[in-house]
């Protein structure tokens, strides 16, 4: 049963999965670079994100980690910290689920992370993909397939 969803707290993927969580009344978490470093500016601290140090590629491992299984969502292909995040949950034997937002629609995103969850038995979902710089259209993709996700969750 799904009980937490974390992330880097980028922006992009990673804050529409905790801003999805948020509007849920679901639980967040995750790490970020010290000093809640993010393309537009330190995190909100309504972001509930442990701070740790080695920049975005310690966070993106810590919270591969973390999590039981990791969401990878991208446009065309995984590339720059998405395609970390890839290799990370390889070389950490993780379970992981890519979702091309480019081939599937949201209904069918949210479909697919269902199985995933219930696949793996995931309490903790880690949730990657590009930044809003990298992908204009990630964060409405990746918030609505999560709000459907966690609507069915709760």
């Amino acid at each position: 049963m799904l009980q937490k969803i974390i992330s880097g707290g980028q922006t992009g993927a990673d804050r529409a999965a905790l801003d999805a969580a948020l509007a849920a009344g679901f639980p967040i978490g995750g790490a970020c670079p010290v000093g809640r470093v993010a393309e537009d500016g330190p995190l909100d601290p309504v972001y509930t994100l442990d701070e740790i140090g080695g920049g975005y590629r310690q966070r993106t491992k810590r919270n591969v980690q973390d999590a039981d299984g990791t969401a990878i969502f991208y446009s065309a292909y995984p590339r720059g910290g998405t395609e970390a995040t890839v290799l990370f949950c390889i070389r950490q034997a993780k379970p992981y689920k890519l979702i091309d937002i480019d081939v599937v629609s949201t209904n069918v995103a949210a479909a697919l992370l269902a199985d995933f969850v219930r696949e793996f038995d995931l309490a903790i979902l880690n949730v990657a993909g590009p930044s809003a710089s990298h992908c204009a259209t990630i964060y409405d993709e990746v918030n609505r397939a999560l709000g459907l996700l966690l609507h069915r969750a709760v």
